[in-house]
């Protein structure tokens, strides 16, 4: 039997799963030994070089999107709502997801399962960027959280500096800011609400 030679777009073309927002699938593009950020290129799907990281910030944890999401119109309203911030618009991206794991991945470009236990929402210059946090399923070390809360202290404030200083240069002003840390229960309604973006731009 001949299997399908066409390969699925990791945005369009891969479920996010029947227990979503519970559990997810996640396409995860870069992890912690990458030297060079990778991302999907929107017209193809394909993993692409963005840029070389410069700099020693690295990414703490595998990061990725949601598929058959989008931060638009609907995700700004709710930054807006519960920041208090002028944000203009989503960054016009799927949703971000980092997935917390024990284990040693070494590679980027495939899926995993992960449950959202929380999450950070970024302003970035005035573009609504929220991060989703997860652990990935099945993890002997991070399966047993459930909600952000209950991470210890410093793998939040990891979390937290390596998005506020991943993309700045020496020199230059900062441009993002943390607005708010939020716990599962808000993850849950930001994931459905970047859904229906996604609906409305792309059914």
């Amino acid at each position: 039997m001949i299997a399908n030679v066409h390969k699925a777009h990791p945005w369009h073309g891969i479920p996010m799963g029947d227990k979503a927002p519970e559990l997810v699938t996640a396409f995860i593009e870069i992890v912690p030994t990458d030297t060079v950020k990778y991302e999907i290129d929107k017209a193809t799907g394909y993993l692409k070089i963005d840029r070389p990281q410069k700099y020693s910030n690295i990414v703490p944890a595998l990061y990725g999107f949601i598929p058959k999401t989008y931060c638009a119109d609907k995700i700004a309203a709710l930054a807006r709502e519960r920041s208090g911030r002028d944000v203009t618009e989503g960054d016009g991206d799927p949703l971000d997801i980092i997935v917390l794991c024990e284990k040693i991945i070494s590679h980027g470009n495939i899926m995993c399962e992960a449950k959202p236990i929380g999450g950070i929402r970024l302003i970035d210059g005035g573009e609504a960027d929220d991060k989703i946090i997860a652990v990935l399923k099945g993890d002997e070390v991070y399966g047993q959280f459930n909600d952000l809360s209950e991470l210890p202290d410093g793998i939040v404030e990891r979390l937290k500096h390596y998005f506020l200083t991943y993309k700045n240069l020496p020199g230059e002003k900062a441009h993002i800011e943390i607005t708010n840390v939020y716990g599962k229960d808000e993850a849950h309604e930001v994931i459905l609400t970047s859904v229906e973006d996604y609906k409305h731009s792309y059914y």
